[in-house]
């Protein structure tokens, strides 16, 4: 097994890059007609103001040099326009008695569905903008826009769903009653970069459905993407019931919320800055949060675990979008007994993942949009090899500007950053254990509490980990990688992980909340409650529901 400490640029990953004129033509962008849009109150406008440069992480070669190249501009916007998304939302919501708030589910529905074959006619462009913008692979691209896609379908039958329970009477008591879920208000909803669309949508779309306007930021990396989509939203829908923003969040944010007219906060980030966020606001009682926050899922190889299962499920685990995922594995605790046969197999296949560009066949690492991200990562590798901890893979750890060979470093202290700290990148710490009581005591000393990941044959011993941990974390995953997915199943975490529960089902209800009609069940009460339903007078209380 190859021991070496971390090393530095390496120039023999130049060739990884592409000249300008070999790009497949295919997959080179269309001139960008849309980068001056915004949406703002209904209309897609033409901004005037100082544009944001979109430099892409696909660096160039041009001559001996490489470069990043600048692929567009997006709007800079400051806070009068900021202000002008967010009054828009608010006239749109107009306490609850806009036209969008006060429809019908099914005529809600209608607009989502329209709104999806809007989104499909730009298919092609949004995956080519994320290749480009994030450096994701053209085969993940895909399946990003896909899911997003499957997901607003899968959110549409979950709420018939929800119509058709709430669409009878109960009666108890003496009191009549209907029980339906009425929106929020105002949502300010804001991503990550690591998923600027499926993120983004998870938020944006059951919180549209349910009937509350928004105002939509984009994240700092991602931002084009959005563009070619925004004639779609003001097509579909009335006018300030989405409105769009791109800039720095500083400047435009904070206004936001110290104005204390958001409703609901639907962030997925750091817990730093939904700190920042909540603290903001002038009520924060008065706004429902649902966050999407760090992670640092742990891995737990007894000594009884399959090795080829565990090996193909912890590469892919920790690897995926080079790390960049709040869902990866983020640290590996290895029984001593198995330590040095896993760490010869792991290291194998880590160092067979191939480099290369988000088009190549096959590829599995691609450039990292964040300018600095490689040398971050070697920060984490010095701070482990400091610690006593050396990079196990051979030529792990070196880059070139935006790639990075991942580096699995052993055996990681807990003195080191790498053991408790969040490192979103391709580095992947392992440490040794001897008892499975020392990684119950680190899962109950972490900040985080999203996921945890066992890998072992022994159903008893997998047995007596599975309740002490269930009360630490939200999912444990048995013989396989950490993941948000299948969207139908709760995606939520414990501690600074997450603030409410994501889920196709869980979305719609953490965007609404329980109201409902009661009288008393007396023959005047009956029969106004039959007139107004009978004449399908009132869009909240009817017994249609939606097949």
């Amino acid at each position: 097994m190859n021991m070496s400490n971390a090393q530095n640029s390496d120039e023999s990953l130049a060739p990884l890059f592409p000249l300008a004129d070999a790009i497949p033509a295919a997959y080179r962008l269309d001139p960008r007609y849309y980068e001056r849009w915004y949406l703002i109150n209904g209309e897609v406008r033409e901004w005037n103001g100082p544009l944001a440069e979109i430099h892409s992480p696909i660096c160039l070669r041009d001559g001996g040099a490489l470069r990043r190249p600048m692929i567009g501009h997006v709007p800079a916007m400051d806070e009068p326009t900021a202000m002008a998304a967010l009054d828009a939302a608010v006239q749109a919501w107009d306490e609850g008695r806009g036209r969008w708030p006060t429809l019908t589910v099914s005529a809600r529905i209608e607009a989502v569905e329209a709104f999806v074959s809007g989104m499909l006619a730009v298919r092609d462009e949004v995956v080519k903008l994320l290749m480009w913008e994030i450096g994701k692979s053209l085969d993940d691209s895909r399946k990003e826009f896909d899911r997003t896609v499957e997901y607003i379908r899968k959110t549409i039958e979950a709420l018939k769903d929800i119509d058709r329970a709430g669409s009878r009477f109960s009666l108890d008591g003496g009191v009549i009653a209907q029980v339906r879920r009425a929106p929020l208000g105002v949502v300010l909803s804001m991503g990550p970069f690591n998923y600027p669309l499926n993120e983004i949508y998870t938020t944006l779309i059951p919180a549209l459905i349910m009937g509350n306007t928004l105002v939509v930021k984009t994240p700092k990396f991602g931002r084009l993407l959005h563009q070619p989509l925004l004639r779609a939203f003001a097509e579909c829908f009335p006018p300030g019931v989405v409105n769009f923003l791109s800039g720095a969040g500083s400047e435009i944010i904070g206004p936001i919320m110290k104005s204390g007219r958001v409703n609901a906060l639907a962030f997925i980030g750091s817990s730093r800055v939904a700190d920042i966020l909540k603290h903001q606001h002038p009520q924060p009682h008065r706004m429902r949060c649902i966050l999407g926050l760090d992670a640092k899922n742990p891995a737990l190889i007894l000594p009884d675990a399959d090795l080829e299962v565990t090996v193909k499920e912890c590469v892919t685990g920790s690897l995926s979008f080079n790390g960049q995922r709040c869902t990866a594995l983020k640290i590996l605790f290895v029984h001593e007994s198995i330590a040095s046969e896993f760490l010869e197999k792991f290291c194998a296949a880590v160092n067979a993942l191939p480099l290369g560009m988000p088009w190549d066949k096959d590829v599995k690492l691609t450039p990292m949009p964040e300018f600095d991200k490689a040398k971050s990562m070697n920060g984490y590798v010095e701070n482990a090899t400091a610690c006593g901890a050396k990079v196990v893979n051979a030529g792990g750890g070196v880059y070139l500007e935006t790639l990075y060979r991942p580096a699995v470093v052993y055996p990681v202290a807990p003195q080191a950053d790498l053991y408790f700290k969040e490192q979103f990148g391709p580095v992947v710490p392992v440490c040794v254990y001897r008892d499975e009581r020392e990684f119950l005591n680190y899962v109950a000393q972490s900040n985080f509490g999203q996921q945890v990941s066992l890998f072992g044959r022994d159903h008893e011993r997998v047995a007596r980990l599975i309740a002490p941990l269930a009360n630490q974390v939200c999912r444990i995953n048995l013989n396989c990688q950490c993941q948000r997915g299948p969207d139908t199943l709760p995606f939520t975490g414990r501690k600074d992980s997450a603030e409410a529960t994501l889920s196709i089902s869980d979305a719609l209800r953490c965007f609404s909340i329980r109201s409902l009609v009661a009288a008393q069940a007396n023959p005047d009460s009956r029969q106004l409650i039959q007139d107004i339903v009978s004449g399908r007078h009132s869009s909240f209380l009817h017994t249609d529901f939606l097949l």
